[in-house]
């Protein structure tokens, strides 16, 4: 059973990004601040749960939260500053656009660059432990998946709408075949699918 949040002295938000591992396409971020003693059945890790289910709790926790925002960086910065800090830079966004300001945080993962005089926490799999990063990973799952599903109409061959820019052996078939679109990653590489099956034989 997730626990509402990590220490309950100060108003605690909590912090989760989606998109680190793809090759197209932004890095978004969620900060979400809930309500003492929120309980939301299924809410948990957004990686556990399927598309229909974070599609459902997303519109709860939006209306339910004290205060939650969503930020991204896009390819660009991606490239330009690398994965891990543009991930850290969307998260400082999404905590800047909070209406109600944190006076903690609590990240999810391992590694976090300080926000100004905000204390913080970081949780390995903190959003299969805390309510508050659980509700993060699902808006920034579901607010960067609805950004990928738009883009499909003009990039179809990527087949965004079902990958949304994770490289899928598909995905990067369609690279290797068509090219990069406007949207990728370029710092990011892009191995030929057939050396997996290569090193599977093997």
């Amino acid at each position: 059973m997730l626990l509402s949040c990590f220490q309950e002295e100060f108003l605690e938000a909590g912090c989760d990004e989606a998109g680190r591992g793809c090759l197209a396409g932004p890095v978004f971020a969620a900060a979400v601040i809930l309500p003492k003693g929120f309980v939301l059945e299924g809410l948990n890790d957004s990686k556990q749960l399927s598309h229909e289910q974070r599609d459902l709790l997303r519109p709860i926790i939006e209306r339910e939260a004290l205060a939650w925002a969503v930020a991204s960086c896009d390819h660009e910065e991606i490239d330009r500053i690398n994965i891990l800090n543009a991930s850290f830079l969307a998260m400082h966004r999404a905590v800047e656009k909070l209406h109600t300001r944190p006076g903690y945080l609590v990240i999810d993962g391992n590694r976090f660059k300080a926000y100004p005089e905000i204390p913080h926490t970081c949780v390995i799999k903190g959003d299969g432990k805390y309510l508050n990063i659980a509700a993060a990973s699902i808006l920034a799952k579901t607010h960067r998946d609805e950004y990928m599903s738009n883009l499909h109409a003009d990039f179809p061959h990527y087949n965004w709408l079902s990958n949304k820019g994770y490289p899928t052996i598909a995905h990067r078939k369609a690279v290797i075949e068509v090219g990069l679109s406007p949207f990728h990653r370029k710092t990011f590489n892009v191995s030929d699918p057939q050396l997996d099956l290569f090193s599977k034989a093997v």
